[in-house]
């Protein structure tokens, strides 16, 4: 089975609104949970104030999750889109760190 980017960022924002509501819950429970202790820990999870470097995968799941707590929600082409660019990126090139002539190193990298 192969899936499309459009449908993995349908299935990052289905996860990222189950997220959302388990931060509802709490932010029910306990009032400012997501100021004082949701939202510093998602910016550094996200990455947000990274400059000078381009975004990584591993950090776009958060990203999504903060779009949902935006009053209008995460928008699926914007989603795409950086979804598309972040797999066509370096990150899916062979790491700079791997000596160019050893292939055992490259597919340990492709795994």
């Amino acid at each position: 089975m192969n899936l499309t980017t459009h449908q993995l960022a349908e299935i990052l924002i289905g996860v990222a609104r189950s997220q959302q509501a388990l931060i509802e819950a709490i932010e029910s429970m306990r009032a400012g949970f997501k100021g004082t202790y949701l939202a510093p820990a998602l910016d550094s999870v996200a990455k947000i104030r990274a400059t000078g470097r381009p975004p990584l995968l591993q950090e776009f799941p958060a990203r999504v999750l903060l779009q949902c707590q935006g009053r209008a929600g995460p928008n699926v082409g914007q989603i795409v889109r950086d979804l598309e660019a972040l797999l066509a990126g370096p990150a899916a090139a062979p790491s700079a760190n791997a000596p160019a002539g050893n292939s055992d190193s490259n597919r340990e990298h492709s795994r």
